[in-house]
């Protein structure tokens, strides 16, 4: 029999959400400020998933996200079908609870409508009734509204457009021993029962605690259904309970595994005579187990792109909310990136940084890079992207073209870490990291076309450099194109990219 292995995504999808509709399950992830948001993933066994659409073209705040707002926008979003629809509540912390609905998936997408304005609301989840009332289960970001701790439910109506009723709290963590950062509710009904599954303790630290009740309002009596044991599986966190159509339950969850971010883990479920959830075994996370699907294959989604197609692909987002013009992908080949102004120079200022998170294996990323443009300072190139951060690529001087490895931090100050000059005539190299199983990345280049597979003409930039967690989220592999502010530009400057391809683990991805 065909086993799979934790996790099943090993990359950062934050705060996984799933349902089942008929054979097919599907999932949701937190995607904070970048944008497009929301990525919608697809799976017929749980265990091989693509990455199919992104429910959220560019966050409704357009002009606050106009710039990175780094660790904010889309916090944990809840995913449900309910009267032919699919839907999607998510929350941002500094505007209030956000919803919108598809009849598909893979979109188009409602444009966003608030249900409830405030700051601090986090991690919502609605469940129909069968009585035909509605419900809402939420969290508290004390970053915001000064509490947190707690679990908050509020009638709404069926359509999601407004409250009901007055809110309850109707778990205060504060009154439960060894309890602290109660969050990431869902809310279910199951013989009779409502049930609520959140995690507390923290992200790297906590459990994942089930709590039921007679009543939506309580009051909940709860156990301990996951914790790390002992497992190298810190942290179980919040996600998704789903069930098969032959009726087998399984819980999806993730573990914060640092710069590699937020990777996701199924867990087999079932329940005790006393109707209690056992996850994992006996409570402990498995790390390989047999697939739900006899046959199936594991996998995860795809990171190369030969940039064939017009327009980007799903796996690629922006660091904001993009503008037009941002990027150039006809089809033929390559991706073109305009050069932005760049008024700081640092790159975790600039939102048209086109990214993939950083997976979770041993990986190498490599591309063509060609720069055009006369103005010094105008530079293009392959950036991991984190609090801190370190790219190499091409940058005009005023004697010509180098290739360049720079770092930069939440100063706005970059420092040159090597520099060299291109070869005479050259516009354009190969350019690639190699990024270890700690996160540590090693740059190199050589000149543009190469003959593939020769390794020997590969010229490495610097010692590796130690890849660095962002804003609630793991590091990221960015391709950008900048100039400084005020420089005076031809249409066609900037950076084009040739094909991306990426492997992990040894295998191209």
């Amino acid at each position: 029999m065909t086993h799979y292995s934790n996790p099943v995504l090993d990359a950062d999808w934050p705060d996984p959400d799933a349902v089942r509709v008929g054979d097919d399950y599907w999932m949701i992830a937190s995607s904070f400020n970048r944008a497009p948001g929301l990525p919608m993933l697809h799976s017929r066994d749980l265990v091989s998933w693509e990455h199919v659409a992104n429910a959220l073209p560019a966050l409704p705040q357009a002009g606050h996200y106009a710039l990175p707002r780094h660790g904010s926008g889309v916090w944990a979003p809840s995913l449900r079908h309910h009267d032919g629809l699919f839907w999607i509540v998510y929350p941002d912390p500094d505007h209030g609870i956000f919803v919108l609905t598809a009849p598909d998936p893979r979109g188009p997408w409602s444009e966003p409508w608030c249900l409830i304005p405030g700051r601090g609301l986090i991690d919502p989840c609605p469940l129909w009734d069968p009585d035909g009332r509605a419900y809402l289960v939420h969290g508290w970001a004390k970053s915001r509204a000064g509490v947190k701790n707690r679990l908050t439910v509020v009638e709404v109506d069926p359509a999601l457009r407004h409250i009901v009723g007055p809110a309850r709290t109707v778990v205060d963590g504060d009154e439960l021993p060894g309890f602290r950062t109660l969050e990431g509710p869902k809310l279910y009904q199951r013989d009779g029962w409502y049930w609520i599954f959140a995690p507390a303790g923290g992200v790297a630290t906590g459990w994942q605690t089930a709590f039921r009740s007679r009543s939506v309002w309580g009051p909940y009596e709860h156990r301990v259904v996951l914790a790390q044991g002992d497992t190298p599986v810190n942290g179980p966190h919040q996600g998704a309970w789903v069930d098969t159509p032959e009726g087998d339950d399984w819980f999806l969850h993730f573990q914060d595994r640092g710069v590699f971010g937020r990777v996701v883990h199924l867990q087999p479920m079932g329940w005790d005579p006393d109707g209690w959830p056992v996850l994992g075994d006996a409570g402990r996370p498995v790390l390989t187990h047999p697939v739900p699907v006899a046959g199936a294959e594991p996998g995860e989604p795809v990171r190369s792109d030969d940039f064939s197609a017009p327009g980007l692909a799903s796996r690629w987002h922006w660091q904001a909310n993009p503008a037009d013009g941002w990027a150039v992908v006809d089809g033929g080949g390559t991706l073109h990136l305009p050069a932005q102004a760049s008024p700081r120079g640092s790159l975790r200022d600039q939102g048209a940084v086109l990214c993939q998170q950083l997976p979770g294996q041993p990986s190498t990323w490599q591309t063509r890079v060609d720069l055009a443009g006369d103005a010094p300072g105008t530079r293009a190139g392959v950036v991991v992207l984190g609090r801190e951060y370190a790219w190499a690529g091409l940058v005009r001087t005023p004697v010509g073209l180098e290739v360049t490895l720079r770092r930069g931090g939440t100063d706005g100050d970059e420092e040159v870490v090597a520099q060299e000059p291109v070869p005479h005539g050259a516009s354009g190299i190969d350019l690639r990291a190699v990024v270890d199983g700690d996160g540590a990345v090693t740059w190199g280049w050589r000149a543009a076309g190469t003959q593939v597979g020769d390794d020997a003409s590969w010229h490495d930039v610097a010692p590796p450099w130690q890849a660095h967690v962002g804003h609630w989220i793991g590091a990221e592999v960015g391709l950008f194109a900048s100039a400084p502010l005020g420089a005076v530009l031809a249409p066609g400057d900037g950076g084009t990219f040739g094909p991306v391809r990426v492997t992990v683990a040894g295998k191209e991805a």
